[in-house]
C-alpha cells in the first residue's frame, strides 16, 4: 500500500486563459478502486495524462507507482491477438493471459484471430485482462464501457471489483456501483474524495445540493443587503467630510477640529464595517459554488416529405457468409426514437452500416426515402485528429452555432 499524492496541482492548456486545475490538493491509497467522475470538460481524461507525464504543470505528483493507461493503443491491428498481448504484458505466460480473458468471458480462440476480427468488445476485455497482468502498475481506465453491451458491462464490472489499484472515468452509474469503493468527484468548485461506491457519494452529493438550493434565495437576499448597507456607509463618510469642510449646521460655523477628530474615528469604524460587508459578501457567494447548472438542448429534425423514412423487412447481416442475426423488420417513421438493441457481434453497427449504404453483407430488403438525409455518429471516434477550430473549418461548420450546442452539451 503506498499514496498517491497531488500538492498545489495548478495546470491550464498553452494559449488558455482559464485553468483546468488551480491549486489542487487530495491523496489517494493505490489499492483503492477509485471511480472519477465530474461533467464533460471539468478535466478527467486531462488529470490522467498529468499523471502519465504528458503535459508540464506547476504543483506536486508524488507516487511510487508506475502509471499505465486504458485504452491501450494498439499499432498494428492485423496482428494476432496474443502478439498484442504479449506486447502489453511480455513477462505473462501464455496460461496466465488465458486464464486472465477467462476471467471475462472471452473464448481462448480469440488469441489466434487477428486483434481487428474481434469486436470491439472483446478487443476492450483483452486489453484490460493484460494490462492488469503488469505488476506494479497502477491502472487508469478510461470509459472502458463504450463497446460494451448490458451482459458485457456486467461481466467487466465484476472482473474489476476483483481487483485493486485503479482509476476509473465512467458516466455508467450502474458500472461504478458494481465495482469500485471510493469516488474522486471533480465538482463545479472543488474537487473531493469520498469513501463509498457511486450511489452513495450521489445522496450525499444531492443532499448537499438541496441545502445550497435551499439557502440560495436566503444567500441572495444577504448578499444584496449587504451591498447596500456597503454603499450606504460609503455615502455616509463622503457626507462627513464634506462637514468637515465648511458646510454649515443650523447656520453655525463647524469646529474643524472637533469633526476631523469625530469623523476620523467613524470614517474608521465604517472602513471597518465596509471591510467585514465585503468579507460576508464573498463568504456567503462562496457557498453556493457547488449548485450545479444545466442549459436545456433542443435539436429539430429536418424536415421530409414522407412520413416514413426508413423500411426494413426480414433483415439479416452476414459475416464471412454467415448469418449473425435472425431477420428483423421494423420501419422508422418522422419523430421516432428507436433502440437497437442486442449483445455484442449480433450485427447492430452492421445494420447502420446497411442503412448508411455500405457494402454489407445480408438478406432482405433495406427502403430509404428518396433524398433521406441521415447523419451518424460513429462508435469509435479514434480517427478524429487536429484542433476544434480545424474541424469546424474543414466541415464549414456555424462557429457560433457549434460551440453554444456544445456549451449545452457539457463542454
Amino acid at each position: 500500500m503506498s499514496m498517491i499524492k497531488v500538492q498545489d496541482l495548478t495546470f491550464s492548456y498553452p494559449g488558455s486563459f482559464d485553468n483546468i486545475f488551480e491549486s489542487v490538493n487530495f491523496q489517494i491509497d493505490t489499492d483503492w478502486k477509485l471511480g472519477f467522475i465530474g461533467r464533460n470538460g471539468r478535466g478527467k481524461t486531462t488529470f490522467f495524462n498529468l499523471l502519465l507525464g504528458n503535459y508540464e504543470y506547476s504543483g506536486k505528483i508524488l507516487a511510487s507507482v508506475e502509471f499505465n493507461y486504458f485504452p491501450y493503443s494498439v499499432s498494428d491491428k492485423n496482428k494476432f491477438t496474443h502478439e498484442i498481448l504479449e506486447e502489453i504484458c511480455p513477462q505473462a505466460a501464455d496460461w496466465e493471459l488465458l486464464r486472465e480473458i477467462s476471467y471475462l468471458n472471452v473464448d481462448a480462440e480469440v488469441m489466434y484471430r487477428p486483434f481487428k476480427t474481434l469486436s470491439n468488445g472483446e478487443q476492450t476485455k483483452v486489453l484490460l485482462a493484460a494490462l492488469f497482468l503488469n505488476a506494479g502498475q497502477f491502472l487508469l481506465i478510461d470509459e472502458p464501457t463504450n463497446h460494451l453491451d448490458t451482459d458485457a458491462r456486467k461481466i467487466v464490472s465484476d472482473y474489476l471489483r476483483k481487483k485493486k489499484g485503479f482509476i476509473l472515468i465512467s458516466h455508467d452509474r450502474i458500472f461504478l456501483d458494481g465495482c469500485v469503493d471510493h469516488i474522486l468527484s471533480i465538482n463545479r468548485a472543488n474537487i473531493e474524495v469520498q469513501s463509498g461506491n457511486y450511489s452513495s457519494w450521489k445522496l450525499n452529493f444531492d443532499r448537499q445540493q438541496e441545502h445550497e438550493k435551499a439557502t440560495n434565495e436566503r444567500l441572495q437576499k444577504d448578499i444584496g443587503r449587504l451591498k447596500q448597507s456597503s454603499k450606504r456607509s460609503a455615502s455616509w463618510s463622503h457626507d462627513v467630510e464634506a462637514s468637515k469642510n465648511g458646510t454649515r449646521n443650523s447656520g453655525s460655523k463647524l469646529d474643524k477640529g472637533f469633526v476631523g477628530h469625530k469623523a476620523a474615528k467613524m470614517m474608521k469604524r465604517a472602513k471597518n464595517l465596509e471591510s467585514r460587508q465585503q468579507k460576508a459578501i464573498e463568504e456567503k457567494s462562496k457557498l453556493l459554488k457547488n449548485v450545479e447548472k444545466t442549459e436545456s438542448l433542443k435539436l429539430e429534425q429536418l424536415q421530409f416529405k414522407s412520413n416514413e423514412l426508413i423500411t426494413l423487412v426480414d433483415v439479416s447481416v452476414k459475416y464471412n457468409d454467415q448469418i449473425v442475426n435472425e431477420p428483423i423488420s421494423f420501419i422508422v417513421e418522422q419523430g421516432d426514437r428507436i433502440v437497437l438493441d442486442g449483445t455484442n457481434g449480433s450485427g447492430k453497427s452492421s445494420i447502420l452500416k446497411l442503412i448508411l449504404g455500405h457494402p454489407i453483407q445480408h438478406t432482405g430488403l433495406v427502403t430509404l426515402g428518396t433524398g433521406l438525409i441521415i447523419s451518424y455518429v460513429q462508435q469509435d471516434t479514434s480517427h478524429l485528429k487536429g484542433s476544434l477550430s480545424g474541424f469546424i473549418e474543414e466541415h464549414k461548420i456555424d462557429e457560433t452555432l457549434f460551440k453554444s450546442i456544445l456549451s449545452k452539451m457539457d463542454f
